[in-house]
């Protein structure tokens, strides 16, 4: 599979802790984007390289996704809707099966007696239920900031009852949170079941978020694109100082390195930021005058080969 993490380190699965930590860093150091400044190829290599050590490199993480309880991008996998009672038995802590039909460790005398019209002596001494709660499915809209930032939030759950949810930096939209212990009571000493919230993320009215890269259109003014100068963005997490190179065109992309998306090991995404030339809103003479005797722009043509 081309996004499993072990082959994007180029690691075998049974690989140890120690031998995963030295694939990271010797990718990490030859893909790094200080090191290969404008290899956008190289960007999303390292981008990759980062998010699969964050899924194997951590081994509570790795055990998960070995055991298929999250993807390669560390998203929560849905558990099928129906659970069968042989689902629990695999379980760590579950009685093993044996004896009465193979039900005993899920059912005690009463319901034996009831559903098989068998005494107290049908359980083995009373062995009493054993089951794992049912998982419980909840869905939590978030501002587009809030998953990118972080934030916690309360949930009102079917039952009325309310929870309040950690939402981590850099959560995606439909992402699967898992609050262990959160769900169905258990039976008869069993464990109970989780919470799953499925994420949904908002639009941004300004901002677009590609992978761990925010986007953005920033309007400059005439003088700002041809003289170039400091103008202030917004980004996630605040604005900050921007340096505009002279002759900036419509179009232009600068880059706001770690501006953007939070990631788990604690590096970031960019903040990409596309410039928009804008004349005033009012016609102004003295520049319609200064462009009316600007000889040089008489001759340029900017559609020249672009349409050939």
């Amino acid at each position: 599979m081309a996004d499993d993490p072990y082959d994007i380190l180029g690691v075998k699965r049974d690989a140890s802790q120690d031998d995963i930590r030295k694939a990271y860093r010797k990718l990490a150091r030859k893909l790094h984007p200080d090191l290969n400044p404008g290899d956008r190829a190289a960007e999303e290599k390292f981008k990759r390289v980062a998010a699969a050590n964050d899924i194997v490199g951590d081994p509570e993480k790795r055990a998960r996704f070995d055991r298929g309880e999250i993807d390669a991008a560390g998203n929560e996998r849905p558990p099928p809707q129906e659970h069968f009672y042989r689902d629990f038995a695999e379980r760590p802590g579950a009685e093993a099966y044996g004896g009465a039909g193979g039900y005993e460790d899920i059912l005690d005398d009463e319901l034996l007696s009831q559903l098989f019209g068998r005494g107290g002596a049908g359980a083995r001494g009373g062995r009493t239920i054993r089951m794992r709660g049912q998982d419980v499915q909840g869905r939590l809209a978030l501002d587009f900031l809030d998953a990118v930032n972080g934030a916690t939030k309360r949930l009102t759950l079917p039952d009325g009852t309310t929870i309040d949810v950690t939402v981590p930096a850099g959560t995606r939209d439909g992402q699967v949170l898992r609050l262990r212990g959160k769900g169905g009571k258990g039976m008869g000493g069993g464990p109970d079941g989780d919470l799953l919230v499925e994420i949904e993320v908002g639009p941004h009215r300004h901002f677009t978020r590609k992978g761990d890269d925010i986007h953005l259109d920033l309007p400059v003014s005439l003088r700002e694109a041809v003289l170039g100068g400091k103008v202030e963005v917004p980004t996630p997490a605040g604005a900050v100082m921007l340096n505009v190179p002279k002759g900036s065109n419509t179009g232009s992309v600068l880059r706001l390195r770690g501006r953007g998306v939070k990631r788990a090991d604690g590096t970031a995404g960019d903040c990409y930021v596309t410039l928009q030339v804008v004349l005033p809103d009012t016609p102004d003479p003295d520049l319609e005058a200064f462009v009316e005797g600007w000889e040089a722009g008489k001759a340029a043509d900017p559609r020249q080969g672009r349409f050939a």
